[in-house]
């Protein structure tokens, strides 16, 4: 038993060690040795907290601190520039929401653009659909793509698609260059930093609207979901379309869930299905009454 002890103490000690050469920047706690607190201006006052159990990779990009650590309850966990991206047990709410909703809600997507998603979770999801020709990623940070396919082979398969072109480099300058939006562009998405923030009128999800609305001239609709490792457990997804037959994003046109093609490619999936596409448009009231002010 003592042996025990002192192998356990040892081990945290490691842990603690791995934590503090990590440094507050990249969000490990200097605090609680030995576990990763997600602190941010963003949201002020509060932080979620996941304890280590081994420090798997650190790194720093030409563009942000890259992070992977074992977590005791959520996997291996990737964080960038100190924000959690990816955690392999909350990772489906994400990657299945996200790509869903816009894909379910139009008949046979051909070509789709994802700009960041450089773990390839997305990717994996987008190729469920059979329709689906050509699939274009953009992802300016190597080190996200080479990191995922490194610790996260579940998320990087979505690379193995044959439709998957991959370009390194930057979203906006890769739309500019000539780039044609297809059917779903992954480049936006909104993470609220509690409910509360909702309630003010400054609310990200009404402002959010408001900002798209002058570029999608066609329909525009507000969901959300719960990702327990984001700040809050709740992410939004602005769902935009251009000119052009409307688009009724409430109520898919295809159930992927029961999709032959998806379930043997894929597997089943864990989180999305179409009965929770159309509910997770039904907000709270009082993101209601913000939305629906800033649309008038």
């Amino acid at each position: 038993m003592e042996a025990e002890t002192a192998a356990k103490r040892a081990r945290e000690s490691e842990v603690a060690a791995a934590a503090d050469g990590a440094g507050e920047q990249a969000g490990i706690s200097a605090v609680i040795p030995g576990w990763f607190s997600e602190i941010s201006p963003m949201w002020p006052g509060e932080a979620h907290s996941l304890k280590v159990e081994k420090v798997l990779f650190q790194g720093k990009s030409d563009y942000q601190d890259v992070l992977v650590f074992q977590s005791s309850t959520y996997g291996k966990v990737l964080v960038l520039d100190g924000v959690i991206q990816v955690t392999e047990r909350d990772e489906c709410a994400y990657q299945e929401m996200i790509t869903h909703l816009p894909l379910c809600s139009i008949k046979d997507p051909k070509k789709v653009l994802v700009i960041g998603g450089g773990d390839g979770g997305v990717l994996r999801e987008v190729s469920r659909h059979s329709s689906v020709e050509q699939i274009d990623i953009c992802e300016i940070d190597k080190m996200v793509v080479d990191v995922s396919k490194q610790f996260f082979p579940h998320l990087a398969l979505g690379f193995e698609d044959p439709r998957v072109s991959l370009h390194i480099g930057d979203g906006v300058a890769f739309l500019k260059n000539g780039r044609r939006l297809p059917e779903e562009c992954s480049r936006g998405h909104l993470r609220c930093s509690d409910s509360r923030f909702l309630r003010s009128s400054r609310s990200c999800s009404g402002a959010v609207r408001e900002a798209v609305l002058p570029v999608f001239k066609g329909s525009v609709n507000y969901a959300w979901t719960t990702v327990p490792t984001y700040p809050s457990g709740v992410i939004g997804f602005m769902l935009c379309s251009t000119e052009g037959p409307s688009v009724d994003f409430q109520h898919p046109v295809f159930s992927i869930e029961e999709d032959e093609y998806s379930t043997k490619s894929k597997g089943q999936l864990k989180f999305y299905n179409s009965e929770f596409h159309t509910a997770s448009f039904c907000l709270p009231s009082f993101a209601r009454r913000v939305i629906e002010a800033k649309a008038n």
